[in-house]
């Protein structure tokens, strides 16, 4: 089961490697077990993966948009060919059970190629009528990119970044976590494959000091980041010393208002979803969920048969339905949570221990209720198989606790009344909001927060905004009128 991939980076085209970097052990969450061993990029490292971009974008954005689009366009045929290839390579890399790898990761990443090298031709300036005289603006690059990727959704990220990146002319300098980083190599192996010139998506490993001097580099002209809060806000203080475009997104702690006019069967399967799909470690779930009180009992009578028969195990299973926690530090993380939630007066539905499975990073999908807004389960991002259920009795009662909170990634509302699932979400401070719905991302739809959940948006046509500088240009057609 090892997934020792052929150097620690993918630089100017080539897999290339230094062994003076400090060592990275990439861990099986399911076993514990090192599945490769990498090395962090050394300041030469990182300096031939900028230079290498540097060169590689001046000369890709004089390439026609219809043609990078054909060499995205194979890249997405390679990755769904190879799949289950895919699928296996960020199961070991993210202990996710198999059946979501095969459905959400790599084909969600393979829907973004797809979608930017279809928009990509379509991006054209617009011309302003001035009288005599006109002005006509040009989208263009805005150069290289520094893609910054988080853990949990490695693969998927990588592309999510690149994908606007590339298609819109820009080359990326691509560091994925150190938790996860096998992924983002294979993804250039394939662009290459692809026919993608050499320097355009180079992918380096390392921890936060490597990030720090991608971040801080004179050759780089946007970051785009997917991390915590605190990782954010010091990427974003570091970015802004050199006055770089940015987008963030970050972590939230997302209400899920479920009204009791609602299918309590659909809103149990949303709350589930959006609190324990990829065990609990999505930067946009629905933690807080609201259920008003009418239908209290009978949801969480539901929500308790649903949770139990869910089935943990080994993600490399076909069956397995929860996996294990990313890593043994988040395994402690989210433990320490519940013990809180416990302590704090928090009433345990079901879950609660972690799983005695092998060596693995395993813990029960968890539910508490009776939490109140002031309990640190109410306030602080879990990242794991824990949901916590809040008692609400009216609609503006309701909204208010919801936005009492510095998170503004995400929100969803359950209601068999449209109008007031429109006029509620019309009120909730969140950049990514459901009706009836919980956690759909369609690459063809903007993602992205509010208030410190982020800045910016992944996806969609509002990407293009992200990845391109306007350049306005005057057309004088007489003679200067000049008064000296």
């Amino acid at each position: 089961m090892i997934a020792q991939p052929k150097a620690s980076h993918f630089v100017d085209g080539a897999y290339v490697e230094d062994t003076q970097g400090a060592k990275i052990e990439v861990i099986f969450p399911a076993t514990g077990e090192v599945i490769a061993e990498l090395h962090e990029a050394t300041p030469s490292i990182v300096d031939r993966a900028l230079a290498s971009a540097r060169r590689a974008q001046a000369e890709w954005a004089r390439v026609r948009p219809v043609e990078r689009s054909r060499i995205l366009r194979r890249a997405v045929d390679l990755i769904r060919e190879r799949g289950e290839e895919l699928a296996q390579l960020e199961t070991l890399d993210t202990g996710k059970p198999i059946q979501e790898t095969r459905v959400a990761d790599w084909p969600s990443g393979a829907d973004a190629l797809e979608f930017f090298a279809g928009l990509a031709p379509t991006v054209t300036g617009e011309t302003v009528p001035l009288g005599q005289d006109f002005v006509y603006t040009l989208r263009e690059p805005v150069g290289v990119c520094v893609g910054i990727g988080a853990w949990n959704y490695p693969s998927q990220i990588a592309c999510w970044k690149s994908a606007p990146a590339l298609a819109l002319g820009n080359a990326m300098v691509f560091k994925p976590s150190e938790v996860t980083p096998l992924g983002a190599l294979k993804l250039a192996e394939i662009f290459v494959e692809a026919g993608l010139p050499a320097g355009l998506f180079n992918v380096i490993q390392g921890r936060g000091a490597v990030g720090a001097a991608l971040v801080t580099d004179p050759r780089t002209d946007k970051v785009s980041l997917t991390g915590s809060v605190p990782t954010g806000q010091k990427v974003y203080a570091a970015a802004a010393s050199g006055i770089r475009n940015v987008t963030m997104e970050l972590g939230g702690k997302s209400p899920l208002i479920i009204f009791d006019d609602a299918s309590v069967e659909d809103a149990v399967g949303a709350a589930m979803l959006a609190n324990f799909y990829s065990t609990g470690q999505i930067c946009s779930n629905g933690t807080r969920v609201f259920v008003q009180k009418g239908i209290k009992t009978q949801f969480l009578k539901r929500l308790k048969e649903r949770a139990e028969a869910i089935t943990l195990g080994d993600p490399r299973k076909d069956d397995t339905q929860l996996g294990p926690l990313v890593s043994a530090a988040q395994l402690d993380k989210v433990m320490g949570y519940v013990e809180k939630a416990k302590s704090e007066g928090g009433t345990l539905v079901t879950g609660g221990k972690r799983a005695p499975m092998n060596d693995g990073f395993y813990v029960e999908p968890t539910v508490f209720a009776d939490i109140t807004d002031d309990m640190t389960l109410a306030r602080e991002e879990v990242f794991g198989p824990v949901m916590a259920v809040l008692d609400f009795e009216t609609e503006a009662e309701v909204i208010g606790r919801a936005n009492a909170t510095e998170f503004g990634l995400a929100a969803g509302v359950f209601t068999a009344d449209l109008a007031r699932g429109h006029r509620v979400i019309g009120q909730l401070q969140a950049g990514t909001c459901w009706i009836n719905a919980y956690n759909l991302t369609p690459v063809e739809a903007p993602f992205g927060g509010m208030k410190m959940s982020g800045v910016g948006r992944e996806n969609g046509r509002a990407a293009v905004e992200h990845y391109t500088q306007v350049k306005t240009v005057y057309v004088g057609m007489g003679p200067v009128d000049a008064p000296y």
